[in-house]
């Protein structure tokens, strides 16, 4: 085999295997930072000895198992073996008495340590921007260069970032643990958080010259994906997967063969993803059956439900979305919320009834440059025969938003 297919093949599996085994040694040395350079270690160690003997059987055992060897000899150089072992101790005497390269550990003892490094990258010490490149660095196995390149954003600036958050949780003392009882909710609500954010933007990307990058969408599925593996009874991740499955759907009928965006009610329903739809539906009612009353993603799922249940746009259930955007508002009350409730609702009730609501957004500040705000109210205005408004609304828009391809076709709308 080549050389460089081989390197390729190593940092493949790397790739694959990176978050577990982070996760696994940050139970020894409890810092994420070193932890990922030990697994970095690791996958030298492979790119030296695998094209020589193979890949194993269970790279992922070889792997870990090379970087806690590592970090067991980092903790005995740098402070006292018994002083460290009363601090750690039964993962520290496992981790010195396992064969050098024996097979995996017990697959819950990798999950646990799994989750607890979710947890850890989302913690909301960090901030929102620190928390989704962290996140994606240790748990997406995205690159700094790739992070950098999915959110437009300098190399440099991204590195960084990232270092300021290892940082940052090493001086706040981050324990690495799953939280339980009241903070639960709250860190949990961070971590959903984070994966949520990292799937809008790959949906609806905020700036540059694509409106859809689809990478940054499977990341976010791959995570939640995890995640709801990890935490079978959390109704609310159950929920956000199905959300995201749902939207993730319609990706591939978001844009035509130049890229352009194809707004919902043009879209090529034929070309939705029935597989990821069944698999949306699925983890929505999964999470209705763990009980409770719907959370913020669980209403939104069934928002989606309503779209990707609809032969057609017009034939959509507008009323019944309306009412889910009014329950979702009276729970997460977001300005946001109330503009897509006055979509629902211009079809629901006509344009008119829409428009009245999208008014009384105006002086919202939090929508203040907000493209989409004038945006909607424009597609209002057409609707209601006021075109000169309505190219005005869309002219607007045009100068508000940050997204070329959005631009593009904002501006083709004011000039009629």
């Amino acid at each position: 085999m080549p050389v460089s297919t081989e390197k390729d093949a190593v940092e493949a599996v790397f790739r694959i295997e990176a978050p577990r085994v982070i996760a696994a040694v940050t139970r020894i040395v409890r810092d994420v930072g070193i932890a990922e350079e030990l697994a970095q270690d690791a996958l030298v160690a492979a790119l030296e000895r695998w094209p020589e003997t193979g890949v194993p059987d269970n790279p992922g055992a070889w792997l870990t198992a090379t970087a806690r060897h590592r970090a067991v000899d980092l903790v005995r150089r740098r402070e006292s073996y018994a002083r460290k072992l009363a601090e750690i101790g039964r993962d520290l005497d496992e981790a010195v008495t396992a064969p050098e390269f024996a097979a995996a550990e017990e697959p819950d003892a990798i999950d646990d340590d799994l989750l607890r490094l979710i947890f850890t990258a989302c913690h909301p010490v960090l901030s929102t921007e620190a928390r989704i490149a962290l996140t994606l660095r240790l748990l997406g196995g995205l690159t700094t260069d790739e992070i950098a390149r999915a959110f437009l954003a300098q190399e440099a600036t991204v590195a960084q970032r990232i270092s300021r958050a290892k940082r940052t949780l090493a001086k706040a003392g981050v324990p690495f643990e799953v939280p339980r009882g009241p903070e639960r909710a709250a860190r949990l609500a961070s971590v959903l958080e984070v994966i949520y954010l990292v799937f809008n933007e790959g949906y609806a990307a905020t700036a540059g010259d694509d409106l859809v990058r689809p990478a940054l969408c499977e990341d976010a599925l791959r995570l939640v994906r995890v995640l709801a593996g990890l935490m079978p009874e959390e109704p609310e991740v159950h929920a956000l997967a199905a959300l995201l499955e749902i939207q993730a759907s319609r990706t591939g009928a978001r844009t035509d063969a130049t890229g352009a965006p194809v707004l919902l009610a043009d879209q090529n329903r034929s070309r939705w993803n029935r597989l990821l739809i069944r698999r949306g539906f699925a983890a929505l009612t999964r999470a209705g059956e763990l009980g409770g009353a719907p959370g913020p993603y669980a209403l939104q799922a069934a928002i989606a439900a309503c779209h990707a249940q609809a032969a057609s746009y017009e034939e959509t259930d507008w009323a019944a979305i309306a009412a889910l955007y009014r329950a979702l508002a009276a729970i997460a009350p977001s300005p946001v919320v109330e503009l897509n409730r006055a979509v629902a609702v211009s079809m629901a009730e006509g344009p008119g009834a829409g428009l009245a609501l999208v008014d009384a957004l105006a002086a919202d500040p939090a929508l203040r440059g907000y493209h989409l705000l004038p945006s909607v109210r424009g597609d209002l205005l057409e609707r209601l025969g006021r075109t000169q408004e309505a190219r005005a609304e869309f002219a607007r828009a045009a100068e508000l938003t940050r997204n070329a391809r959005e631009r593009e076709l904002l501006r083709a709308r004011a000039e009629g």
